[in-house]
């Protein structure tokens, strides 16, 4: 038997291991989206059934439950024979959204660990490539009717066999994908952080030998399940009902509904999506990996204490959507399902235990990751390039405070890259870059505030494409509390300025050098209602140029 302080040294040390692997893949990359908006994320998981071991707190929180799908996959093809079986220094890479995965620009290498000859474990991490192919620069094609149309598929595949790079399925990739030649370093990037993993593993290995390994995981994911197990039952018995709502799936101009069922059954807690909107032709569906995934990691920001393995999801029973377009199966596009519609899914485990919890929930964040691509090509560099924009919005109010302004996205930790990186890769100038003043909702606590930017094309042609949400509807209050400010996106071309017709998604538009993209992200929704608001802090908030003085009038009286 373990004792208690050993197996908290051993659970921090899989940790450390995981935070290595995140550190070193951000710090080797070459897109300045992994290098500097840290989209990415690195795990251990079990050899017998893919389930999560331990994965970074500096990776995506999205990928907590993707990742172990995808090895669960990968470990069922190798035992069906359908994928070549691993030997020491292999590297699979895989993106297939149907096989655990969430969009095709979400690139998942997998490396076996062995010890002594036996697989031990799985070592994996995902990495967003700036670009897969597909219609349009950067793969967020916002019109997309089928999979093949956003981009490169892959199957599970060796990568690298036995350590040495596969020339020819490198060639496949390269020759299917815009910039070609900077892959390679996020690449050698990704491969070289699963390669620190298995180093800092050995020496876990060596100080504390396999049996005891095996033990301490175990207890790990034991303690993980009573941890949240406890959450769960402070949730009184009943069942709470939440609904949110997609934009649009940027081909059929109509909302996609999101309705959520939540019942605590004991000492389980039952999540139910199963009266939501049908499959959608366009790019907006969520693949099964995607929608649990969306759950769990909204559970974790409820209850952050917890901490994340396999254990984590114990008491945690996601039915499955089947008929409905959390559910894809091929070969419906799934563009927009880790970015946006998973944040969807979480808002709606937000407002549904906001119900039961209320002073321990918050109001609904920005929930868009606010996706902006611009691809073209660069007179000056004699280059083509991929731009690969990410922003943050408000966060929700909650009963103690204000929510946060420019918070990451829900799903991620991902930062906005620098806007001064940004302007040194490429032929832009953000000509603003602010907070989206009077973004955030009414409330006893308002919710945090949007961003405001603007960037201009310097030179060339581009195409920009987008896809984000909380254009039609604002970011929910709960408790009586307000809207946040909706998403908003305008073109400014030729004198003249337009906004897509789905509002927060549109695909290949044609900018021109001094063309200009302005996007105002959401504010995050209020909480409680807006008479209760301290009178002190409004007039704070009009003395700082958040609202103006009849913005406030109008919203807190």
């Amino acid at each position: 038997m373990i004792d208690a302080l050993t197996l908290a040294v051993i659970q921090a040390g899989l940790q450390q291991v995981c935070n290595e692997m995140d550190i070193t893949f951000s710090r080797a990359a070459f897109s300045p989206v992994i290098a500097e908006a840290d989209d990415r994320s690195d795990g251990i998981y079990a050899a017998e059934d893919g389930a999560l071991i331990a994965q970074g707190e500096l990776g995506l929180p999205v990928f907590v439950g993707t990742m172990a799908h995808s090895a669960a996959h990968l470990v069922r093809l190798i035992g069906e024979g359908a994928v070549a079986a691993p030997e020491p220094g292999d590297i699979y890479i895989v993106n297939d959204p149907y096989l655990g995965g969430t969009h095709l620009m979400d690139v998942r290498f997998a490396r076996p660990f062995f010890v002594a000859g036996e697989l031990f474990c799985w070592l994996q991490n995902t990495g967003h490539w700036p670009d897969i192919g597909g219609m349009v620069p950067g793969g967020f094609s916002a019109h997309a009717t089928e999979v093949e149309q956003e981009g490169l598929r892959l199957p599970p595949v060796k990568l690298f066999k036995k350590g040495v790079l596969d020339r020819e399925i490198l060639s496949i990739i390269q020759s299917n994908i815009r910039v070609a030649d900077q892959r390679i370093g996020d690449i050698k990037a990704q491969a070289s952080a699963l390669l620190v993993g298995e180093s800092r593993l050995n020496e876990m290995v060596s100080r504390y030998g396999l049996i005891t390994l095996r033990e301490a995981i175990a207890g790990i994911r034991a303690r993980a399940a009573e941890r949240m197990l406890a959450e769960i039952r402070r949730i009184p018995d009943g069942v709470y009902s939440a609904e949110t709502f997609v934009d649009s799936d940027g081909v059929v101009d109509a909302p996609l509904r999101i309705a959520l069922t939540v019942t605590r059954q004991g000492d389980e807690l039952v999540f139910d999506l199963g009266d939501s909107s049908p499959p959608c032709q366009g790019p907006m569906n969520s693949v099964w990996a995607t929608t649990c995934s969306a759950v769990y990691l909204a559970m974790k920001h409820i209850f952050p204490d917890v901490p994340i393995n396999a254990g984590t999801f114990v008491p945690l029973r996601v039915i499955r959507p089947e008929g409905t377009f959390l559910d894809a199966k091929y070969p419906r596009p799934v563009s927009g399902c880790a970015a946006e519609v998973s944040q969807r899914i979480a808002e709606a485990v937000f407002l549904a235990i906001a119900q039961a919890l209320p002073a321990e929930v918050w109001a609904a964040p920005a929930g868009t990751s606010g996706n902006f691509a611009l691809g073209g090509f660069d007179p000056a560099r004699n280059a083509g390039y991929v731009m690969y924009q990410i922003t943050g919005g408000g966060y929700g109010g909650n009963a103690e405070a204000d929510g946060l302004t420019n918070g990451c996205s829900t799903i991620g930790i991902s930062k906005t890259a620098p806007v001064e990186v940004m302007e040194q890769y490429y032929p832009v100038l953000f000509r603003r870059f602010a907070i989206h003043e009077a973004s955030g909702g009414a409330g006893a606590q308002r919710g945090g505030f949007g961003v405001h930017y603007e960037v201009e094309l310097l030179r060339g042609e581009a195409k920009a494409s987008f896809v984000m949400d909380h254009g039609r509807f604002g970011p929910p209050g709960v408790l009586g509390g307000g809207e946040g400010a909706k998403n908003i996106v305008k073109l400014h071309r030729n004198g003249t300025t337009t906004i897509p017709l789905h509002l927060s998604k549109d695909q290949g538009l044609h900018l021109r050098a001094g063309d200009r993209v302005e996007v105002m992200t959401p504010g995050g929704g209020g909480y409680g209602n807006p008479q209760d608001r301290d009178p002190a802090l409004v007039a704070q908030d009009v003395r700082r140029g958040y609202y103006t003085a009849d913005q406030a009038k109008a919203l807190w009286g």
